[in-house]
């Protein structure tokens, strides 16, 4: 009886050529359809981070105050969008202007530090390396794909504001909704998963917060100190890039440079060198003290994710690629290696 069960298990050549092929067609499906809707996976991470923020600082003020959720709730929603409007209210039109004179002089900037790296051979060859990377073909094409999905995501901001809302005000019913997904047996574990998840992504986002905001301090001080012009909307931006690890302080490095080298090239150099002092500090103390709890994320990795994510889905991509990694280690870790840990453990007992 044995005997015919294997019998009838045995596939044919032909056939296991069909079950292959099959295998492959449903995974390259699953991965066409993981591309097309990645960016809407970005704009429901997104959400969730606005939900979490508003959702910490109401837990925040609730343990320091007692007060009922559903007050506590309300003053964080309605006191950030007060406090949001009163600070564009004092300094936006400040910082609208000195970015359009920014944006207006770009051209001109940028021809003299042009201008000035012309004058070494250092500089030459720097200048000889970037036109020659940035008339590629490969480049061009990298960063036209980029900026199309850029673009296409700045549309859906008010997408991600709703969604914020909607998971502040009834978060329970997504995640129960989610829990409901899973089998029985399995719906406790799910639901200390989904703790975990909220609990990680709320330290992350308050020790993210507290490290833009010493950033913004200490870029306002020293380019005060410095007299640079327009130092409140190059502060500004150097606290709002700080978001993005790797990439941002980067970016907000190089208009300080640019608006520096009008000065002269000697605070150029000083700016450029107080960016990654200020940028050091962050990553080497100031966050790690403002995250001491949370999961360590290697940075090649968030570098690797940041260039995987961005081609997909652009500059939001890139800027949301850390708590997506965030999210995917905290899963593997609960599902796969704490299981695993647990009963090799309980296996080396079983032994002694």
């Amino acid at each position: 009886m044995g005997e015919n069960t294997q019998e009838h298990k045995k596939y044919s050549f032909t056939q296991k050529v069909w079950i292959v092929g099959f295998i492959f067609s449903l995974i390259a499906i699953v991965l066409l359809i993981f591309e097309a809707t990645f960016d809407i996976l970005i704009l429901v991470l997104a959400g969730t981070l606005i939900a979490c923020y508003f959702r910490g600082l109401s837990d925040f003020i609730k343990e320091k105050t007692k007060w009922r959720n559903q007050l506590t709730l309300f003053i964080a929603v309605f006191g950030s969008f007060i406090l949001t409007l009163g600070v564009l209210y004092l300094i936006g039109a400040t910082v609208s202007g000195e970015a359009s004179e920014i944006k207006e002089n770009f051209p001109s900037m940028v021809d003299d530090l042009k201008s000035h790296l012309g004058r070494s051979g250092i500089g030459r060859e720097l200048l000889s390396q970037i036109s020659i990377i940035t008339a590629s073909d490969e480049f061009r094409d990298t960063a036209s794909k980029f900026f199309m999905t850029t673009f296409s995501g700045v549309a859906n901001i008010y997408v991600v504001i709703i969604l914020g809302v909607f998971f502040t005000i009834t978060p329970n019913v997504y995640i129960q909704g989610m829990i409901q997904l899973v089998p029985p047996k399995k719906r406790d574990k799910a639901d200390a998963v989904m703790e975990h998840l909220g609990t990680g992504l709320k330290k992350w986002l308050f020790g993210k917060c507290l490290a833009m905001g010493a950033v913004f301090i200490l870029t306002a001080i020293g380019l005060i100190i410095l007299k640079i012009p327009m130092w409140l909307t190059l502060a500004i931006m150097a606290g709002l890039l700080n978001f993005i690890p790797n990439f941002g302080p980067l970016a907000a490095m190089v208009p300080a440079i640019l608006v520096a080298i009008s000065v002269s090239p000697e605070k150029a150099i000083i700016v450029a060198i107080m960016y990654t002092v200020i940028q050091l500090l962050e990553s080497s103390l100031i966050s790690p003290q403002a995250q001491q709890k949370l999961i360590k994320i290697p940075p090649a990795l968030i570098i690797i994710a940041q260039i995987f994510v961005g081609a997909l889905t652009g500059i939001w991509g890139v800027i949301f690629a850390t708590p997506l990694m965030l999210i995917i280690i905290i899963l593997i870790q609960e599902l796969y290696v704490d299981p695993m840990n647990s009963k090799l453990k309980n296996k080396m007992r079983h032994d002694s």
